[in-house]
């Protein structure tokens, strides 16, 4: 029997559930083979495709194709998490028409099985649209790094005016329906109470531990960061190390002539 995968309805079931939802990001078909055997419940080909594998030193250069090319990779390496793709900048700001026309090119030359966007209540038309089209969305609040431009900080303040907007933008991404809120750098005390008064799952990076699921950048994870870790991570593997030791083993067997073997060697 083929495996189901993970729907949408699937994961936002989970918080009634109480169960966690482990979520990492993505972006080629050998590490998703990897993810989607581990066990891991969403898979975001996120924008941060831009920092960790295109060499840009923000998120704001990456095109709607090149999130594609990744997520279509990442999909042939699935059978059973959730994909995820989420919407670049300038995909979806200028209408609702124009974010629904990048949300179905997500869905139907990437196969995904949602998109994730950027921002609170001035978006409402935008998730309304993309969701009565029948494509499901995953909400983000608190840091936008595609609005990294006008913001004065990366992490929010802990105050009552930003209580009450992030309160306001997830209830009304959950009305809009979105079936699950990410929350990135968002003061621990705030996220949990935001997850304690949504029904839809949140799902935190460097929000603390009262999320209803957690997500990280795969790179950074796996220690394949080029040193620009930050706080929040979880450094699971130091693959830099492993990588560059490797390649560098290789160079000295090339250079010394023992690679590859005389023939006959080893048999």
């Amino acid at each position: 029997m083929a495996t189901q995968r993970t729907t949408a309805a699937e994961l936002a079931s989970r918080k009634a559930k109480g169960e966690r939802l482990a979520c990492l990001t993505c972006y080629d078909y050998p590490m998703a083979r990897l993810l989607d055997q581990a066990g891991i419940d969403l898979i975001l080909v996120g924008d941060s495709v831009g920092n960790t594998v295109l060499g840009y030193e923000s998120t704001l250069p990456v095109t709607l194709d090149e999130v594609l090319h990744h997520a279509k990779a990442v999909v042939r390496g699935t059978s059973r998490a959730h994909v995820c793709l989420d919407l670049p900048f300038m995909s979806f700001q200028l209408s609702p028409r124009d974010a629904l026309a990048s949300a179905g090119r997500a869905v139907k030359e990437a196969g995904v099985q949602s998109v994730k966007i950027e921002g609170g209540r001035r978006l409402i038309g935008v998730v309304s649209t993309i969701v009565d089209a029948g494509i499901p969305v995953l909400g983000h609040l608190g840091y936008l790094p595609q609005s990294a431009n006008v913001l004065a900080r990366r992490k929010l303040e802990d105050s009552a005016a930003v209580r009450d907007a992030l309160l306001a933008d997830g209830t009304a991404l959950q009305e809009a329906g979105c079936y699950a809120v990410v929350l990135e750098l968002v003061p621990p005390s705030l996220a949990a109470e935001v997850t304690a008064a949504l029904q839809i799952p949140t799902i935190g990076i460097g929000s603390g531990p009262h999320c209803d699921g957690q997500i990280l950048v795969l790179y950074d994870m796996l220690g394949l960061g080029a040193g620009k870790g930050f706080r929040h991570v979880k450094q699971y593997a130091a693959l830099d190390e492993i990588i560059g030791g490797a390649a560098g083993a290789y160079v000295d067997d090339v250079r010394r002539g023992a690679f590859p073997p005389s023939e006959g060697a080893g048999s």
